[in-house]
């Protein structure tokens, strides 16, 4: 007696299946049935790429908003005229933009105003109807180093040419008149005009890019311009911005500062990624719904395989296989199929994001712990989706299973 008790606790331990056993085994179930494996695969992948790819692109959004806010700054005001007492559109007084410039926390304030009744034009052939939707702006000759603008080709006006027709175009305007670069004449105002220069886009004053500018003394002189500012860019301090959108209205209009309207462009553009969030949160929903959908197959393939498979099981149970293993191997199955399709879809969803970054010229941000919760998800969904067949192949008895066709 003592002598067998060693043996069969040693014949005790060679029937137990190590991890690396029920892998094997796991594995083993999954390469019989190729096609079906990679088309269930491929329901968990699709799900799994969809919330990886929208939350890599909504992160990526999101770094590319904070780079645009870091290189600009947050820290510029606009301050434009509202409405006065009775309802009419009011006018800033030709005092404002010099007021708000001498003001203690305001490192720089330039000005536009816009021409009335005054289009540009590709050549005087054109329609006088077909505007384009292009503003003629006077400048103040501070206004890229105040609002952060930059040149795509040429320059900027200086203390000569803003005396002069020339004209420096937004980035859309130039592209909707056909310009490609300074050194062409366009129509504006009745007159030529030559292009100096072409501004690239701007994310904190977008109303430039639609916009023909030209210097303020030839606004004036040429165009028939009141000199009445319609927007000041403030450049403030950073640590005093709230300090001075506070006094900027006052001091814009000391008579009447109701009429004026103080904006901060950085909350515009924190604002609309803040409605894109919603957008963001439907298609996480659709992407769970795929994920969902993707778990049915999971399910549908296992129950398929443990019926395919009953006389596998009995000769397994007739050897000594107990319930546990049994039921270990088919969740070892599930869990690797879903694993297969996770690592998939956290493949293809960075791929997308990638994809899609590049396109936008975004930096391409994939959080980890999207990538994680991915795979912890499938994980989970693979453990859910295996459980009841799992429990089905355990309960059959040896006998049915052999005899059963």
């Amino acid at each position: 007696m003592r002598r067998g008790r060693p043996a069969g606790r040693r014949l005790e331990r060679t029937g137990r299946l190590g991890p690396r056993d029920m892998l094997r085994v796991g594995a083993a179930g999954l390469r019989t049935r190729p096609l079906r494996v990679v088309l269930s695969a491929l329901g968990i992948a699709i799900g799994i790429a969809a919330m990886i790819g929208v939350v890599g692109i909504s992160t990526s959004s999101r770094a590319q908003l904070q780079t645009t806010l870091d290189r600009l700054g947050t820290n510029l005001l606009t301050v434009t005229p509202g409405r006065d007492f009775f309802g009419d559109n009011a006018k800033l007084p030709l005092t404002a933009p010099g007021m708000i410039g001498r003001m203690p926390d305001v490192s720089s304030a330039a000005a536009t105003g816009k021409v009335s009744d005054t289009h540009v034009y590709r050549n005087d052939h054109i329609d006088p109807e077909e505007t384009g939707g292009i503003a003629v702006l006077a400048a103040d000759l501070r206004l890229p180093a105040t609002v952060g603008l930059t040149l795509r080709s040429g320059t900027w006006l200086n203390a000569a040419t803003g005396r002069y027709p020339a004209v420096v175009l937004g980035s859309a305007a130039a592209d909707r008149l056909g310009v490609t670069g300074p050194g062409v004449q366009v129509w504006l105002g009745g007159r030529w005009f030559t292009v100096v220069g072409v501004l690239a886009p701007n994310a904190l004053a977008p109303e430039l890019d639609s916009s023909a500018l030209v210097g303020w003394d030839a606004a004036v002189s040429r165009l028939g311009f009141d000199g009445h500012a319609t927007t000041v860019y403030t450049r403030a301090a950073k640590n005093a911005v709230e300090r001075v959108r506070d006094l900027l209205a006052a001091t814009a209009n000391p008579e009447s500062p109701n009429e004026i309207e103080v904006s901060r462009p950085s909350d515009a553009l924190a604002a609309e990624h803040a409605a894109n969030q919603t957008f963001t949160a439907l298609l996480l929903g659709l992407g769970g719904v795929a994920l969902l959908v993707g778990g049915v197959g999971v399910a549908n393939t296992m129950v398929i395989s443990v019926l395919e498979r009953r006389a596998e099981i009995g000769l397994r149970r007739a050897l000594g296989a107990t319930r546990g293993q049994i039921r270990l191997q088919f969740l070892t199955e599930s869990q690797l199929l879903a694993a297969l399709g996770g690592v998939g879809g956290v493949a293809l969803g960075a791929l997308v994001t990638f994809g899609f970054a590049v396109a936008q010229d975004w930096p391409t941000v994939v959080p980890p712990w999207a990538m994680a919760g991915g795979l912890a998800a499938t994980l989970l969904i693979g453990a859910i989706a295996g459980l009841y067949p799992a429990l089905r192949a355990a309960r059959l008895p040896p006998t049915e299973a052999l005899t059963t066709p």
